[in-house]
């Protein structure tokens, strides 16, 4: 249904058995936050804050919990999103099927933007930023931040909402060395189109007009993050989404969306950064302060009885895994589409999403040869390193159908983590088939590299028949190491890092490398804090082993050598998964807080 609000939508929400209202006072020093993270862990409902201390707005979170609360939200428009998108992908497809094109039409429409001379209900009230919950989620977080915005920018070349830019960027609201009510931090990544904009800003030597819109039709937060075809908006799709057209206005020569709850005008000149950070973020680990642009705050606006729209992310999976499952529920193969060849890809949540991606190609280049290498899926890892958000990735595992065996190729998905890793490590040459790309670009949110933005990235490719059984006991010769050893998964070992490291682990394995790969099915060695840990839960090895390793630097092998600058080892891998004196520490619940929130959802049932 088109929903013309956030209110319309909790209390649809709240008919329907999807919503809690928290009535009493609720302190938005950690212990909103500290709420919504024990409602999300048990799968609970949306909640509505109704009575927020120091602020006289509700609060929403958790809006989209689950992938379930999602598609019910979005039930009467998802279906038209999904045959736009598909027609966008295959446009023949208005040909072969011109009734169901018929049927998208009206959908069509809603995607374009409305200007609305109405703007009072957004306008109702001038407020300060002082006046917002001003949310803090975790205890070393630097002050209060919006982690529901859409940041709407416009292009200095072409102004206008034709070639504006709608994203999720976090925004710092106090704290560190901003000025309360004047100052708020602007923090944003790298692939981001805002860049693109604040840089030809600042080569006209203007300041940057930026609207921070919270609240509004859920669609709109969905479109903010929206990985969309090339040329397609998020004012387009938010209003395909919506069910209705995305109604804007301005004021003072800021864009404002009609439709929100609170809208944040301001201006970032060139070359004013300040400190912002550090944050708890969706790796599980606390973003360090840096510095980024300073929005200098026009103005604040709020309209009548607005909500504040907020999440919370930490260690995944947290509300923003339901974001990453809604958008494959919508775009299918869009992304994959865009690819020549790319048949499935997945970036992992459990191991924080960019630093772990899974990927099915093709392989059509031989097929005369009897001999199957990895060729085809070599080129399609390089333009997925070279292709948008996808290009953050930092560990590439890449397969391709085996034609000769359907039977694999029936059950092999990007979506079934353990059974891909096992496809894998039963075929992957390591003599061949590891690719480091050393010193480049990272993630911003990625400390295991030796700066902010940089380190290093591994394409891991297999192609071909089964090579070898996984291991799924811990050998003689890895218990011989003393270093309390546990199978993660089959083919995958953890090691007690105090007890063994990567030189002592080469000096006492060396020689027996092709034994162990090959005859034992050993095919990675992990070296963690503590072993049985890791052991046991396949996520804990997603999130430890992924985020705290850069590959130039944490990975080696059995037998290790070099020729012609490309590495390989006859033995198993060896990943240093330990946490390191320059890595950001993770996040951690704080105990007072946590007796606190236990006090009060006593009180209710979900």
């Amino acid at each position: 249904m088109a929903y013309s609000s956030l209110e319309a939508c909790l209390l649809d929400l709240e008919q329907n058995g999807h919503l809690i209202r928290i009535t009493e006072q609720v302190d938005p020093h950690l212990e909103m936050a500290a709420i919504h993270l024990r409602v999300f862990e048990q799968g609970g409902p949306a909640i509505l804050f109704e009575n927020v201390k120091g602020s006289k707005f509700r609060a929403a979170s958790n809006i989209f919990g689950t992938l379930e609360r999602s598609q019910f939200i979005f039930r009467k428009t998802l279906p038209q999103v999904q045959q736009l998108i598909a027609l966008k992908i295959d446009p023949t497809a208005a040909i072969k099927s011109p009734l169901k094109t018929l049927t998208a039409l009206p959908a069509a429409l809603n995607a374009l933007p409305k200007k609305n001379p109405i703007s009072k209900p957004v306008l109702y009230e001038e407020i300060q930023i002082s006046d917002l919950p001003l949310i803090k989620h975790w205890p070393m977080d630097g002050g209060a931040f919006v982690t529901l915005p859409q940041v709407y920018t416009e292009d200095a070349d072409a102004p206008g909402i034709g070639k504006s830019n709608l994203g999720m960027y976090r925004i710092q609201l106090d704290g560190n060395e901003y000025e309360l009510n004047k100052e708020i931090g602007l923090h944003y990544q790298l692939h981001r189109g805002i860049g693109v904009h604040q840089t030809k800003a600042n080569n006209k030597g203007l300041p940057l007009k930026v609207s921070c819109f919270v609240g509004g039709p859920p669609a709109h937060s969905v479109a903010a993050v929206m990985p969309l075809p090339e040329g397609m908006s998020e004012m387009n799709f938010a209003g395909v989404l919506a069910g209705k057209r995305f109604a804007y206005t301005y004021k003072d020569g800021f864009c404002i969306s009609t439709d929100t709850d609170f809208v944040i005008t301001g201006e970032v000149f060139p070359g004013e950064n300040k400190p912002e950070g550090p944050f708890g973020d969706h790796l599980g680990y606390y973003s360090l302060q840096h510095s980024f642009p300073v929005m200098k705050v026009h103005k604040v606006y709020a309209k009548k009885n607005a909500i504040w729209a907020f999440t919370v992310v930490g260690r995944p999976p947290q509300e923003d895994t339901s974001f990453g499952q809604l958008i494959h529920a919508i775009t299918g193969d869009a992304v994959s589409n865009e690819i020549p060849g790319l048949k499935e890809v997945h970036a992992v949540d459990a191991a924080g999403v960019h630093p772990l991606l899974l990927a099915i190609g093709s392989e059509r280049y031989t097929p005369y040869l009897v001999n199957k290498t990895p060729a085809e899926i070599l080129t399609i890892a390089n333009h997925i390193l070279g292709t948008g958000q996808l290009s953050l990735a930092k560990f590439v595992w890449i397969t391709a159908e085996n034609n000769k065996n359907t039977k694999d190729n029936n059950k092999l998905s990007t979506h079934k983590v353990p059974e891909f890793f096992q496809y894998m490590m039963e075929r992957m040459d390591l003599k061949r088939d590891v690719h480091f790309y050393t010193k480049t670009t990272m993630d911003t949110l990625d400390y295991s590299g030796d700066g902010l933005n940089t380190g290093s990235k591994v394409v891991m490719a297999a192609y071909g028949d089964k090579r070898r059984n996984l291991a799924t006991l811990v050998p003689s010769a890895i218990q011989a190491l003393n270093a309390n050893a546990h199978i993660v998964t089959p083919g995958v070992i953890a090691l007690n890092a105090a007890a063994a490291n990567m030189q002592s682990i080469q000096e006492n394995l060396r020689g027996k490398g092709a034994e162990l790969l090959e005859e034992a099915g050993v095919f990675m060695l992990v070296l963690t804090e503590d072993a049985a840990w890791m052991a046991a839960q396949i996520n804990n090895f997603l999130w430890a082993g992924f985020t705290r390793v850069n590959p130039s630097n944490d990975i080696d092998g059995v037998d290790a050598f070099v020729e012609n600058k490309h590495w390989g080892c006859t033995g198993p891998l060896i990943f240093n998964a330990t946490i390191k004196k320059h890595h950001a520490p993770p996040v951690l619940k704080d105990e007072a807080v946590e007796k606190r929130v236990d006090e009060i959802l006593a009180k209710y049932k979900f």
